[in-house]
């Protein structure tokens, strides 16, 4: 056999290893996968991942040959990832919502629990108001203080500790904490992905799939199709689909993630990207 055609059958085998790598990290990223990618920083199988595709798309000896299985793959992850990482900023900007709505209701109900602590004129009007934003057993509570002859009572310390630890709970969000954590740590690592692989794909000139037969036969609608089909795809054409997420309110997790720099070996990996220049 010729060394042309053994380099040829160990591109094949790599070719599938990038298209099965790409596979696997659409899986982690994909938020109805049951293993998702957690903590970025730490999921160091994640990140080999992704550098094996960005050496693969980086290294690939003949970029005007390069397959358009792995490029349509490269692109669709990267959009993928772009468009979760756009869902996540809608969620994160939802959960800062909550956060400050409870921040707000904690306010409010300290000014009514004030009121029926000191007894004053309109105690029982704003605890009644306090009903729709705060439910039925928080009211009752704040009647209990309202009505009671002495502070020393079980019932009003009692009563005292729930609308403390309720204002705590309000004022802490810490469930909200944890899912805006949980989001963030998503969005790092879906920016890593668009910053690592959609930057290796801009060098890549876009892959034309059309056969002789189908130009031949159609050579004006083969034109037009080609055209479109570069418009859509090449990332230098369409800079926009990347820039989505460079322009999104989750500053802190691009920044975060363009800090990270990983230094692996893939000698043993990719060993027909190297060394092929003709």
């Amino acid at each position: 056999m010729s060394r042309s055609g053994i380099v040829n059958v160990r591109m094949v085998i790599t070719e599938e290893k990038i298209l099965s790598n790409i596979d696997k990290v659409q899986k982690l990223i994909n938020p109805k996968s049951k293993k998702q990618i957690v903590q970025l920083e730490d999921d160091g199988y994640f990140k080999d991942l992704v550098e094996s595709i960005k050496t693969y798309l980086i290294e690939y000896p003949k970029k005007k040959n390069f397959p358009a299985s792995v490029y349509k793959a490269a692109y669709g992850l990267v959009e993928f990832a772009t468009n979760q990482f756009e869902e996540n900023t809608k969620k994160i900007e939802e959960l800062i919502r909550q956060r400050e709505q409870n921040i707000a209701l904690a306010g409010t109900l300290k000014e009514v629990m004030e009121t029926a602590i000191n007894k004053e004129k309109d105690w029982k009007d704003q605890v009644k108001k306090a009903e729709d934003s705060f439910g039925e057993d928080i009211t009752e509570t704040l009647t209990i203080i309202g009505k009671s002859k002495s502070d020393k009572t079980e019932n009003y310390q009692d009563a005292l500790k729930l609308l403390n630890a309720r204002i705590n709970n309000l004022e802490s969000n810490l469930h909200i904490e944890i899912d805006m954590e949980r989001i963030e740590d998503r969005s790092k690592a879906l920016s890593y992905i668009g910053i690592e692989i959609a930057d290796a794909l801009k060098s890549i000139p876009t892959p034309v799939e059309e056969t002789i037969e189908e130009v031949a036969e159609a050579p004006v609608q083969a034109m037009e199709e080609q055209q479109q089909y570069v418009e859509e795809t090449t990332f230098e054409a369409k800079p926009s689909l990347w820039q989505r997420i460079k322009n999104s309110k989750v500053v802190r997790a691009i920044k975060a993630i363009t800090r990270i720099r990983i230094v692996v070996d893939y000698s043993d990996a990719l060993p027909e990207g190297r060394g092929e220049n003709n």
